[in-house]
């Protein structure tokens, strides 16, 4: 592409040419003898228009130059003020980005808690399933009283560990309970945020049930009869354990306590036969402040419990940022007041730099002039220094006047 002075260049030649073409038209006119005159009234007329175009192109190009020039220097005094705006707000732009990492680890963490309460579920799922494929092996087992109280223990501790809340939860062999009932140990007790805290025990009615479970669903007659009876006696069971659990009132003892205790059954079919036989059994319990729960209920509400505790520690984190980004605009104010301080002091320099030029101007050199053998005129040529009249810019943002309260 042909720069602006090498189209200036070809045009003169071209006109130049124009030029010439009109001179040698002009004398074979003459040789000829014939249109003199029109010849070179057209030729001077072609040499004005050519003028004039040059004398645009000239103007044109001339403009040019100086909106070049313009364009130049506006595009690097606008890099040097965004550099100097990113070098100023660079430890600004650090902290933020902290932050962001912040909150991004725990968005990840969150992501990762909601994936394994689907992955939960279903092994709570799974192991509901394997308690109902066994309970037939462990039925013989089970008459034992002793053995029931252990599988029930046990059955509790499993549903803990999978909820995840092993670390809330305190155990029989590390807590007792003195309430106006009296002494008492729970199985287990759960630890709220907020230093609350719930009671749960573990009761296994069982020797009804299996010997109903024995017995098909199908059987009528004297067996049928049986069978009804010996659910009534399971029921009966239920109802004599929540009785229990009410008179001990462990929510008495424990503080800040939600005014129930949890009933902990360790068969889903346990629960079921007992609900499916007698419907009221629920509102009898709830009458008496004691929740029935199955391993899936519970195992439910000790996730509840643990997703409660994780929402405490986020929010724990989300203090912490709070806290962080007040202290960045405490010390953005001070860095305000140091800003201020620094322009003083410029203002200051410029002052006496200011007061300096004039007493060199008005007195020592007016001085010097009086030494014998001076020559004036090379104390005149020497360059006197300049007076500085640029302010200083203050800061008006209302963030960065206020530094009354801004901590360093």
């Amino acid at each position: 592409m042909l720069s602006g002075m090498d189209l200036l260049l070809a045009l003169i030649l071209v006109a130049a040419g124009v030029l010439v073409g009109g001179v040698l038209g002009v004398l074979a006119a003459r040789a000829h003898g014939g249109g003199e005159r029109a010849a070179l009234a057209a030729a001077e007329a072609r040499e004005g228009a050519l003028r004039d175009e040059l004398d645009r192109q000239r103007e044109l190009q001339r403009e040019a130059g100086l909106r070049d020039r313009e364009e130049r220097a506006l595009r690097d005094e606008r890099d040097r003020r965004e550099q100097h705006v990113l070098r100023a707000l660079a430890p600004v732009r650090d902290t933020l980005q902290a932050m962001q990492e912040k909150v991004d680890a725990i968005e990840r963490d969150r992501e990762r808690q909601y994936g394994a309460l689907g992955e939960q579920l279903r092994r709570a799922q799974e192991s509901d399933e394997a308690l109902r494929n066994t309970t037939e092996a462990l039925a013989s087992a089970l008459r034992s009283g002793s053995t029931r109280g252990v599988w029930g223990e046990t059955q509790l501790r499993r549903v803990v560990e999978a909820a995840g809340l092993t670390r809330y939860v305190d155990f029989e062999t590390q807590t007792a309970i003195t309430s106006d009932a009296g002494a008492g140990r729970p199985d287990m007790i759960v630890r709220l945020p907020g230093g609350r805290a719930l009671a749960v025990d573990a009761k296994a009615p069982l020797d009804a049930y299996l010997e109903a479970s024995a017995i098909p669903l199908t059987a009528g007659g004297e067996e049928g009869a049986r069978r009804r009876a010996l659910l009534e006696r399971h029921v009966k069971a239920v109802r004599a354990h929540v009785d229990a659990l009410a008179k001990k009132t462990y929510w008495a003892g424990l503080a800040a306590s939600p005014e129930f205790v949890v009933c902990f059954i360790p068969s889903e079919s346990l629960l079921a036969a007992a609900l499916e036989e007698d419907p009221s059994l629920l509102d009898y319990a709830f009458g008496r402040r004691v929740a029935l729960a199955s391993p899936v209920n519970l195992w439910a509400v000790l996730k509840t419990v643990a997703y409660t505790w994780t929402q405490q520690d986020v929010s724990v984190e989300a203090r912490a940022l709070f806290d962080i980004g007040t202290q960045l605009y405490e010390r953005l104010g001070a860095l305000a007041g140091h800003a201020d301080e620094l322009r003083r002091a410029i203002e200051r320099t410029v002052e006496s730099y200011n007061r300096f030029a004039g007493s060199l101007e008005s007195r020592v050199l007016v001085t010097a002039r009086k030494f014998p053998g001076i020559d004036e005129t090379k104390l005149d040529a020497l360059p006197a220094p300049a007076p500085l009249d640029a302010t200083t810019r203050r800061l008006t943002a209302p963030e960065l006047v206020d530094t009354g309260t801004a901590g360093g």
